[in-house]
């Protein structure tokens, strides 16, 4: 079992910046492949990004490629989400989420993953 804890969220404006933090804690954070969801009020939880279980691979949803970069420091256990020209559209609830399985490779659907973080609040003002 892993615990997750984000961290970073907030009020940013238009075009701004933020990172996510979502420190992990309890089975060997290499063992999971990680990845980032959000979800807005009224929709369904979406894939952002997602990152394999060494850092090497990585995808992102078509709405934040080019803006959101995801890493690990898999000695701090730490995953993160660099977020870039935020856009009102991107305001939501992010959650982390560690997946078992899937090698070297991340998982892209909600389905897919085990264990959640309570989630943080990006608001993107404009």
């Amino acid at each position: 079992q892993v615990q997750l804890v984000e961290s970073g969220g907030g009020l940013v404006q238009t075009g701004g910046s933020r990172r996510l933090s979502c420190a992990a804690s309890g089975r060997t954070f290499t063992s999971f492949p990680m990845g980032f969801f959000r979800q807005a009020p009224g929709k369904e939880r979406d894939f952002v990004a997602g990152i394999s279980r060494s850092g090497r691979n990585t995808g992102y949803a078509d709405s934040v490629k080019g803006r959101f970069t995801i890493s690990r420091d898999n000695v701090k256990n730490t995953l993160y989400l660099q977020m870039n020209s935020l856009k009102p559209e991107d305001t939501a609830v992010y959650y982390c989420a560690a997946a078992e399985g899937y090698g070297d490779l991340y998982a892209t659907s909600p389905g897919q993953y085990k264990y959640w973080g309570q989630g943080t609040q990006v608001t993107v003002s404009s």
